[in-house]
């Protein structure tokens, strides 16, 4: 490879091509009919379309709103989460009613003071996190129990 190969192939690499050398178009929709670029059906599309559609109706195979499939879905219950009801029930447990004591003591100081104020001072982040802990803790051990 001579020096003149080199900076010939330097040149080719890092020259613009012209902005007029463009590829031609290749595959694609076409662009020669009216409706093109556009969302509206053309006479022939708008025919095929309404064929479509009634052909549709004579026993077309597929998948169909309301087949049985979509039936046995809904019959199917969804499972409830056993930690979710024991922390509920802790929650209301004589074990957690002081955490839930405040945190409801909390709520209705907050709720009075955006009621008079228009905004709270306060919010009760630190009794909620302690009425989760405790209900938390509560449900814990009887979860696993119910998981062994």
């Amino acid at each position: 490879m001579g020096i003149t190969d080199f900076f010939s192939a330097a040149w080719d690499t890092f020259s613009v091509p012209s902005p007029d050398a463009e590829a031609p178009v290749q595959g694609g929709s076409s662009t020669k009919t009216p409706a093109s670029g556009t969302d509206e059906e053309s006479k022939d599309e708008k025919e095929v379309n309404q064929k479509d559609a009634k052909s549709q109706d004579d026993g077309e195979q597929g998948h169909k709103p309301g087949d049985k499939d979509e039936e046995e879905e809904e019959e199917e219950e969804e499972s409830v989460d056993p930690k979710d009801t024991l922390e509920q029930e802790c929650t209301e447990s004589k074990e957690c009613s002081p955490a839930k004591h405040h945190y409801d003591e909390c709520v209705e100081r907050v709720t009075g003071q955006i009621e008079s104020d228009g905004k709270a001072k306060e919010d009760c982040i630190e009794e909620f996190f302690h009425l989760a802990h405790c209900a938390t803790q509560c449900a814990a051990p009887k979860l696993f129990a119910q998981l062994k």
